[in-house]
């Protein structure tokens, strides 16, 4: 069937065909669809939707789309970590050396930013030399060496979402349930996952507008999961603020290198606590979440955690000295301070603001092909539910250039709102779909 009449069909409201969801990526990732057909395509399922039989059928399209690795003959359950993305949300950069130095295997897929978030490749970018694109034969050697990988698409995996994440990104398709679901579990099981704990976000920050729709994002994701043979479990968490201090890419890792540690902010070790006891559960390397959260104690606190990254790093070609030393990451030059406006309780942020926020300051991407700078983002001072008096600091900005810093100062103040009445604070897990 013709592109145009495929585009037509799903525009009417009709569901797709197994064989044209097939044929309309199989022509995409093949150049025979030009973007724009694709990108009317994806329009029309995001305002359409996609039955829970059409999102089956693209996933398993876009998996067909390039080569599925086999991991069978690694012994162990392969369990990999996925966030719908947040601000400040680096916890999958502590968590892949966390789990792996308490015996877990790793083989962990990451994307760049997308809309008002960071991405983790971006992240780890920010380490000179780190190399994000393996082969699969290095994926599965660097496996069988130190049980982790932290990396993004090869060429051979899932091309078609490659091409398909980058087009959602500047066309305002990005919180599809459908398409959300399909991007993430198509890379995770052409992967070799047995495994997957994801973490959907809730809140102002979150991809999905209110709570509901970040629940109904969970469901679809474990329940997609099963049906693709990956068993799944989803954590709702709160993205009402930013998660941790800082939000930027040299400093997310600053902070991630903090956690491996035994120090960093309370949320971000919380978290990392939690998903990684459930990735132990699911990988059969702890019976009882208790039991998974103390061994991961443990690790972190003989130092076997922050090795366990050195050796990431190595491997993956990263400058170990600038890990073990931070201050040799990049950083931007000037630095700007924000303070409060009026003395009360900070009661609320605009996550999302905050984030494109450091979008337009170059820690993410307005276009495809626009560069992102590792040293600029923010360190949030305060958090949600504390009290702050006149002009004390909430916001210390890194930027190239004392403009850039005021506009994302003016941002930043319109972001942040304080009451007189006390604050409680959010509550960090929301719950959990199995």
């Amino acid at each position: 069937m013709p592109f145009l009449e495929t585009i037509l069909r799903k525009r009417a409201g009709k569901a797709l065909s197994t064989e044209e969801i097939a044929a309309a990526v199989g022509d995409y990732v093949a150049g025979r669809a030009p973007e724009y057909q694709m990108a009317a395509l994806l329009m029309a399922a995001y305002f359409r939707g996609l039955t829970s039989r059409e999102t089956r059928d693209l996933t398993r399209a876009m998996i067909r789309s390039g080569e599925v690795y086999d991991l069978r003959a690694l012994p162990g359950r392969k369990v990999d970590k996925h966030s719908t993305g947040g601000v400040g949300d680096k916890i999958s950069i502590p968590l892949a050396p966390l789990v792996a130095s308490a015996g877990g295997i790793v083989p962990m897929v990451s994307g760049r930013g997308l809309g008002h978030t960071g991405g983790t490749l971006d992240k780890l970018e920010s380490i000179p030399g780190f190399r994000v694109r393996l082969s699969p034969s290095q994926f599965r050697r660097q496996l069988e060496r130190i049980g982790v990988f932290m990396a993004g698409q090869s060429e051979r995996l899932v091309p078609a979402d490659r091409k398909l994440y980058a087009l959602r990104d500047v066309t305002g398709t990005v919180e599809s349930i459908p398409l959300i679901a399909a991007s993430i579990l198509s890379k995770k099981v052409a992967a070799g996952n047995d495994g997957l704990v994801m973490d959907v976000k809730v809140g102002s920050g979150a991809f999905m507008p209110t709570a509901a729709r970040s629940r109904e994002l969970a469901r679809t994701l474990v329940a997609l999961g099963r049906r693709l043979g990956l068993r799944t479990v989803a954590y709702l968490t709160d993205m009402n603020q930013p998660l941790g201090r800082a939000i930027g890419n040299a400093l997310e890792i600053r902070e991630s290198i903090e956690i491996l540690q035994g120090g960093g902010p309370p949320d971000v070790r919380e978290l990392t606590l939690e998903l990684g006891a459930r990735m132990l559960l699911l990988g059969g390397k702890a019976k009882t979440m208790k039991a998974g959260r103390e061994l991961l104690r443990t690790r972190v606190a003989g130092g076997q955690a922050f090795e366990k990254f050195l050796e990431l790093v190595a491997a993956q070609g990263g400058n170990a000295k600038s890990v073990e030393t931070p201050a040799a990451l990049p950083a931007a030059p000037v630095r700007l301070e924000v303070g409060a406006e009026r003395a009360g309780h900070l009661a609320r942020i605009d996550t999302r603001a905050v984030g494109m926020a450091a979008v337009f300051l170059g820690a993410g991407r307005q276009k495809i092909d626009d560069a992102v700078d590792p040293g600029v983002g923010f360190v949030m001072l305060r958090k949600l539910g504390e009290r702050v008096e006149t002009g004390e600091l909430i916001w210390r900005i890194h930027a190239r250039s004392r403009l850039a810093a005021e506009a994302a100062a003016a941002r930043l103040r319109a972001a942040t709102h304080a009451t007189e009445a006390p604050v409680r604070p959010p509550e960090l897990i929301r719950g959990l779909v199995e």
